[in-house]
């Protein structure tokens, strides 16, 4: 497997990637996928404002794609990102997801943020929570019923890391 930065030529594979959890998943709230020219302006838009998009892949293609972008807006959180990670179905619980999102954890360091946030979709996401976890994410919060999606309201879990020593 290798894990590089994603190109405007994975952007078909990411989008089928992400089209497959927002259609039959609820770790994104998003409720329709998505096309391609989409996923690659959200590409360009984040690279554009300090942000960061990988690929996993091997032989068969991309695996899973992470990326992180700037938390909110406002200069005060401009040392902090938010990530997403989406595995392609057939590989889920494989390990890729931790060691692409450790990747990003690594790169965004390198970069110099010092926190990382992840929002992750749905209190029963145990995967992903767990996934986190492993890697040093705390749970610092649920915003309970806070999204609405497959005739389900769903909570949003709150988990953070600090990637550098705290001054």
């Amino acid at each position: 497997m290798l894990i590089r930065d994603a190109t405007p030529s994975d952007m078909a594979a990411i989008q089928a990637i992400y089209a497959h959890h927002v259609l039959h998943g609820t770790g994104t709230f998003e409720v329709e996928a998505p096309d391609e020219a989409e996923i690659s302006q959200r590409h360009r838009h984040d690279m554009a404002h300090g942000g960061a998009w990988l690929v996993a892949l091997d032989e068969s293609g991309v695996l899973a794609f992470a990326h992180y972008r700037p938390f909110r807006d406002q200069a005060a959180y401009r040392h902090t990102v938010e990530n997403s990670i989406y595995v392609r179905e057939d590989v889920r619980g494989q390990g890729v997801g931790r060691l692409l999102v450790a990747q990003l954890v690594a790169t965004a360091e390198a970069a110099g943020f010092r926190q990382m946030i992840a929002m992750i979709g749905d209190s029963d996401n145990v995967g992903s929570i767990g996934m986190h976890a492993s890697l040093g994410f705390q749970r610092v919060g649920v915003l309970r019923a806070a999204g609405h999606k497959f005739e389900r309201w769903l909570d949003v879990v709150l988990m953070q890391k600090a990637l550098v020593p705290m001054v």
